[in-house]
């Protein structure tokens, strides 16, 4: 399920904002690109609801892309994040941004990279985004998944994976709390075939991986560790 927490600490949004650039069309959808088209793996990055323009998300982007992957951050939400300051509920804007329709748009962006000649794709999702990374994990789209503070998942949609999966929650989060988290990690124990960790984080939020304010430097350090643990993921089984 999603929660109100899903759409706290909005971000500035920036068009412009990261190193890498922007792209009206990447597999069907505008995207902002970074890294080497000549690299051999590659990284799908999925936002939260408030979308492929917020800061913190592209510079996460540019980081892995520093690595060495080629990383795609399709806009999903077809320049319609979530609005704080709009009258529509969340539950308004949920039902008009299905992550099912996303999963359908992310094959062609998929196809689109393999067309670069990079066989190896990793794809992470932050809380909506998390959903979309699971229906692409059911169906043998990518090689390796990451969840940041999922929502909208349930068991039975942990018990469909099918590649291997990183899972990075938060201790305070109404969205996937630790009890269901915990649930996630028995689910994928018993799937003896699939290669997975569940981590959770002390004392953060949901929302902690790319919705922190750089002032504050607790957030930036559990910050930079999911990040390094994603990386360490992707550079296991994508790289």
């Amino acid at each position: 399920m999603s929660s109100s927490h899903c759409f706290e600490n909005p971000p500035a949004l920036n068009p412009a904002g990261g190193v890498g650039e922007v792209v009206d069309d990447f597999g069907g959808q505008k995207a902002y690109v970074a890294g080497s088209a000549g690299s051999k793996a590659a990284v799908v990055l999925i936002s939260d609801a408030f979308g492929f323009e917020a800061p913190n998300l592209r510079k996460i982007a540019d980081k892995v892309a520093s690595s060495g992957y080629f990383v795609v951050v399709p806009d999903f939400l077809h320049g319609d994040p979530y609005d704080p300051s709009n009258p529509n509920n969340p539950g308004m804007w949920m039902k008009s941004h299905n992550p099912q329709t996303a999963f359908e748009e992310a094959k062609p962006v998929i196809a689109a990279i393999k067309e670069k000649g990079v066989s190896n794709i990793g794809a992470a999702g932050y809380c909506w985004g998390a959903k979309v990374v699971v229906e692409l994990a059911k169906v043998h789209e990518i090689q390796a998944a990451v969840l940041l503070h999922p929502s909208l998942l349930t068991v039975d949609d942990i018990k469909e994976v099918k590649c291997p999966i990183s899972i990075l929650g938060a201790e305070i989060d109404r969205s996937s709390p630790p009890e269901l988290l915990k649930q996630f990690e028995q689910v994928l124990s018993d799937n003896s075939g699939i290669d997975h960790t569940v981590k959770i984080f002390p004392g953060v939020a949901h929302g902690w991986a790319v919705r922190y304010s750089e002032d504050d430097a607790a957030a930036v350090a559990s910050a930079e560790e999911a990040l390094q643990d994603m990386s360490h993921w992707f550079n296991k089984y994508v790289n």
